[in-house]
């Protein structure tokens, strides 16, 4: 039996939602298969030995609701019954939490599928477009989609409908080769430091990399800066610093063409949303038209990429809203989540 077919009756509410993420983890509450999603404020990760901890002490937010079933977006694969997380100290172990805080089933999924699973669900003021499109032929709303995500690192995930289902497809296209395009490239990538012998994407499209990228910038220029975070570069580019804009231009450019590589790849005329903490700091590069620009460039194709959308994200927590709306109705979602289902009958066999 499928996941879809075993819990489209039985997912058992409260449903409690989490994205646990390197600094912080957010929580919220779904009580009911009609119920708004009740979020409460982030909580640190090093403020708690553990996820159980962390959730126990936030459930007075939710009137001391007791979840019956806990759904987790976790940065990374997912194997076994321990899952470290790469960048806190927590290791999320399912039946343990199964045990201390008296759940019924714990499911986890990769972060940017959340993220994927929120795509079909927005509406209004939740997405910002990107530039304009030409008319197409094709209902966006029901056609494939892709989120790209530059964070603290680069995300990526898509969301495909196929025979009356959306099937959220996580992975790691955030790792693909990146190279120089124009002539104002082609003086900055020679200067930009390799990581493991090669330029995946995620290694200038971050936060992590966005330093890399502006001292490559800078050598260009034959000028030298201290920038050692994205937000130094965000802070100097406000004040109009040479090489700051320049980076987040160039950023802007790569993002372009990288989310068009995706759209390409597959076919996803529902559009591209971008999300991720970088995406908000660098709004106004993404919105002055060099970003669309690059992502059309793509002959002999380009009459197809106009036709396709591109948006930033608005909504405040993408990732929970996406756990809340798989919760609500798992089988409009067909989700594989072999080895990612732990239940209290483990629990108990275990013991036995």
């Amino acid at each position: 039996m499928s996941f879809t077919d075993a819990f489209s009756s039985n997912l058992s509410f409260p449903v409690l939602v989490a994205d646990i993420g390197g600094t912080n983890a957010r929580f919220a509450l779904v009580s009911s298969p009609n119920a708004e999603l009740e979020i409460c404020s982030a909580t640190a990760t090093a403020d708690y030995p553990d996820i159980s901890a962390a959730i126990e002490a936030n459930l007075h937010h939710f009137k001391d609701l007791r979840p019956k079933t806990a759904i987790v977006a976790v940065a990374g694969p997912v194997t076994g019954d321990r899952i470290p997380l790469t960048n806190a100290a927590w290791v999320i172990e399912p039946l343990d939490m199964i045990v201390k805080l008296g759940l019924e089933d714990v499911i986890i999924l990769n972060d940017f599928e959340a993220q994927a699973l929120a795509l079909a669900g927005y509406k209004g003021a939740d997405i910002e477009a990107i530039g304009t499109t030409t008319p197409s032929s094709v209902d966006p709303a029901n056609a494939t989609k892709f989120v790209l995500g530059p964070g603290t690192g680069l995300g990526a995930a898509a969301m495909i409908r196929a025979a009356g289902t959306w099937v959220p497809v996580p992975g790691e296209g955030g790792h693909v080769e990146i190279g120089p395009v124009d002539a104002e490239d082609y003086q900055i990538w020679p200067h930009i430091e390799f990581y493991g012998g090669r330029l995946g994407a995620e290694q200038i499209l971050s936060g992590t990399g966005l330093p890399r990228l502006a001292r490559g910038v800078a050598a260009s220029k034959s000028m030298t800066r201290s920038f050692n975070t994205a937000s130094d570069i965000t802070a100097a580019a406000s004040d109009g610093d040479e090489v700051a804009v320049t980076t987040l231009q160039v950023f802007s450019r790569a993002l372009g063409r990288l989310a068009g590589d995706f759209a390409l790849s597959l076919l996803a005329r529902g559009g591209v949303y971008l999300t991720g903490g970088v995406t908000a700091r660098i709004d106004q590069f993404l919105i002055d038209g060099s970003f669309r620009r690059s992502f059309e460039a793509k002959a002999p194709h380009d009459a197809l990429m106009r036709s396709i959308p591109t948006f930033i994200v608005r909504h405040p927590n993408p990732a929970l809203e996406g756990l809340a709306a798989y919760a609500r109705m798992p089988s409009a979602f067909a989700v594989e989540t072999g080895g990612r289902i732990w239940n209290k009958s483990q629990v108990l066999t275990s013991a036995g």
